[in-house]
Parts: structure tokens; sequence; C-alpha cells
């Protein structure tokens, strides 16, 4: 497909699109010391940083702290689905295969499924993983994009138009077009790096149907691989990747973003789709990204790897606002509510350990490391910070999709392919309580002005 240009300015007309920028930065200015004024919870948070309470839920819980007396301890962060705690799930599995399928049950349903439940979903799941070739080939193949989040969203809106009862949102049939989802994003998600592979990078278009006896994490690296080979230990990291990206509370961007559109009664392939462009934003999904652009910097800048005093010394230009992209942030450090550490940095950390021993990346792990523990104390004297900062799940999850030979092009497009069972719950679970359309208020802080007609406009302001 051809390149549509936009906008093709002349001079006059640039110079007048000038004047346009300023005033559109003039007209979306807003005093700062309103939003004080006002007491106005930016970012629907309070001056202490915690969440507004905008809703309840039972799919996840995310805990950082503990109440003592009538104060926030901080303590060893916790993450549970529907009341079981993550790490112990992860402990429990062992080495059996479809281990995300078995959290996805959980988060739709509630509970944990039964032998004959576990093997029933996992075959209709197994059945709804495909797409047909006239979907592949007019939606997929076309107008390929280089942010292949943008590649999803069409997709998923372009199933809408595939689906004979698109704008039912009874639960049975949310519930239908969930599982639906859930089963071809690895599909879309692969398919749509393949296609960006051969029309963007000039490489070979391969396309692979995936196979019936393979989980959803290894038909990802068998679809994603020329070869199609992996290793079990492979597929159990990227299995539990998809289980720690899967779901994580309802105040997530992304997840509140399928509260909120839901809440509308709009269709599930357009609240999936508004779902995935939040999860797009580099202040949520694309940070695992920075951490890695960030390493491959500090390996480039820092000559003994090994020397705490010499990367303590180029973490602090970082922060600095000396080195790297100049934005003064160690990425992947800090989080909103985990304060001594996050339960899936902790987790993924482990297998991080496991793989780059498999894949003879010791050193670049041991960097990881030392990094995670000496970022802390330089965050904290820098910004004069008294809560503890820990290192979050995109710290090690960039690291450990490139030792699975995920191209980075993949990596967001791998967290909204796990992320979206979690989506779906939430937007069952709104569905299902029926409540309200989500409105919250904005305070008017502009001045009433009397019209005035084109000719005595040149100095009204």
């Amino acid at each position: 497909m051809d390149n549509i240009e936009m906008m093709e300015l002349t001079t006059v007309e640039k110079s007048a699109f000038d004047d346009l920028v300023k005033e559109a930065m003039r007209s979306g200015s807003i005093d700062q010391s309103l939003y004080a004024e006002y007491d106005v919870k930016r970012g629907l948070r309070d001056s202490n940083g915690n969440g507004v309470l905008t809703g309840l839920t039972e799919i996840s819980d995310v805990t950082g702290t503990h109440v003592v007396n009538g104060r926030k301890i901080p303590v060893d962060g916790e993450l549970y689905f529907q009341g079981y705690n993550v790490a112990e799930m992860i402990e429990g599995f062992g080495d059996t295969k479809y281990r995300y399928e078995e959290i996805a049950y959980l988060l739709l349903f509630g509970k944990l499924p039964t032998k004959e439940q576990r093997k029933n979903f996992i075959h209709i799941l197994t059945d709804l993983e495909e797409l047909s070739g006239a979907f592949i080939r007019d939606v997929i193949m076309k107008a390929t994009s280089a942010n292949l989040m943008n590649t999803l969203m069409k997709s998923i809106l372009s199933l809408y138009s595939y689906d004979e009862n698109p704008d039912d949102i009874s639960v049975p049939n949310v519930l239908r077009q969930s599982l639906q989802l859930i089963a071809k994003m690895p599909l879309i998600s692969v398919y749509g790096y393949q296609a960006y592979r051969h029309y963007k990078l000039d490489g070979t278009l391969m396309i692979k149907n995936p196979r019936k006896d393979y989980s959803i994490a290894e038909n990802l690296l068998y679809m994603m691989r020329d070869d199609g080979q992996f290793t079990e230990l492979e597929a159990k990291v990227l299995d539990i990747c998809l289980i720690l990206h899967a779901e994580h509370g309802g105040g997530n961007n992304s997840t509140f973003t399928s509260h909120v559109v839901t809440s509308s009664g709009t269709d599930t392939y357009s609240a999936i789709a508004a779902s995935v462009a939040s999860l797009k934003g580099p202040k949520h999904g694309g940070a695992n990204l920075k951490v890695q652009n960030m390493f491959a910097d500090i390996m480039a800048n820092v000559k003994d790897w090994t020397n705490k005093d010499e990367v303590n010394e180029y973490l602090t230009k970082i922060i600095n606002k000396e080195a790297f992209d100049k934005a003064g942030l160690i990425y992947g450090m800090g989080h909103a509510v985990y304060t001594l550490s996050d339960p899936r940095a902790v987790i993924i950390k482990k297998f991080a350990k496991e793989l780059s021993k498999e894949k003879g990346m010791e050193e670049t792990f041991d960097l990881y490391e030392l990094v995670e523990k000496e970022a802390p104390a330089i965050i904290m004297a820098k910004h004069q910070m008294f809560k503890p900062v820990c290192a979050n799940v995109d710290f090690y999850s960039g690291f450990v999709y490139s030792m699975l030979g995920i191209p980075e092009e993949l990596f967001t497009p791998m967290f909204a392919t796990a992320r979206i069972t979690g989506w779906c719950a939430h937007r069952l679970e709104e569905l299902v309580n029926a409540g309200k359309i989500i409105r919250p208020a904005y305070k008017y802080v502009g001045h009433h002005r009397p019209y005035c007609d084109a000719d005595h406009r040149d100095n009204q302001q």
C-alpha cells in the first residue's frame, strides 16, 4: 500500500499551522495551582499517592503494605488471583503444561478448575485458536504498522465484522467473544509481527498454524521461530511470564479503561481495543523495552560490569539527566503499590537466572542484579524519599523476552496477549454487576464570555 501524505503545507499554510499550534498550547493550558485549590485527584490519586476508590472487584488483589495501629507499614508485595496467592500457585504448578490456561479459567470463573473442567476448557481454547485465511490476508497482511499494538487494535476491531452477533452484551455472548479473543490473540500478535518483518524489514513471510497439542506459550514460540524449536525451560518461562502479566487489579490504566468503556454499553471488540490502546502508552505497557534500552546503554558505557562503584557512578549520571535518555529515570524501579518487593519481579528474576544459565548470559544477569541492588538507594537519595523503592516486573521481563528470542516489537504485544484475560474478566464483572456508566467530574475553570462576530475579534483573547 502506498504511503498517504496526511498534510502537505505551503509556506503560508505552514506559518498558519504554526499559529494554530500556539493557539492550541495557549488554549489547553490550565493554571496548575487550581488543581490544589480544588483538591483535584490528578491521575485518580490523592496527595499521598493512593488510588481513589472507584470500584470493587474480586478478580485480583495487589498488596504492598499492611496497616498497623492506623499506619501503613511496607511489606513484601503479594499478588492474589481470585483469592489465591500467585506465587504459591506458580510453585504448585511444577512442570505441568497449560499453566496460563488454568489461570485464565480462574480469572474468568473465580475458582480453580477440576481435572475435567481444565481438560474441557483447554479443548475449547484449542478449537478457537485459529484465524481464517481471509482474515489473515485482508486484515493482518494489509497496511502493516511499525508499532504492532496498532496491528492488534485494528485486528480486534475487524473481528467485529466477522461476528454474527457483535453488539449483544449479554454474559453468554460476551463470554463467547472473550474466549475467542483469548485464543486468537497469540496468532494476531505473531502474524502481525511476521507481516511487519516481511513488508517493513524485507524478511521471509512465515505463517504457521498453531499445533493442537501445544499450550499457548508453546505455540507462541513455535509460530514465532523459523525452525519452530524450543526447550522445555523456554516454554515454562514464557508460560510464567504470561501468568504474571495476565492480571493486576482493577485500577491499572488499561483494566480501568476496560471498566470505563464497558460501562457505556459498547461491544466487546471496542472495549478490548480501547484497553490495548491504553497499554500501548509508554507509561504503561512499554516500560520493559525502556529497561532493555537503558541496560544496552549501561553495558556500552560501563567497562567493568562487576564494579559496583563504576555502575553506581553511571546510574547517578542517569538519574541526574546526564546519561541515557536524559529523563532522569532508572527504568524498571519503583511501583505505585509495591514497596519492599514486587512479587512478579521476584518470580521472574528466579526464572531469568535459570534461563541465563541455559543461554550463557550469566554476566548480563549479574549486572541486572547489581543494578537492582544499588539503584534504590540512589533514587531515594536523589528524590529525598523515605518510601522504599523496589524493582518492578518490567525490570527483568524484557531481559527474559530477549533471551527467548522474542523481537522487541513484540514485547508489548506479549503483555497484551497475556493481559487480555484480565481485561475480559473485568469486562464480565462490570456487566454482571450492571453498574452505572463511569463518569467522573471535571471542574470548569474557564471564563464565560459574550459572543463577538468575526469583524470584532482581532484583539479578543
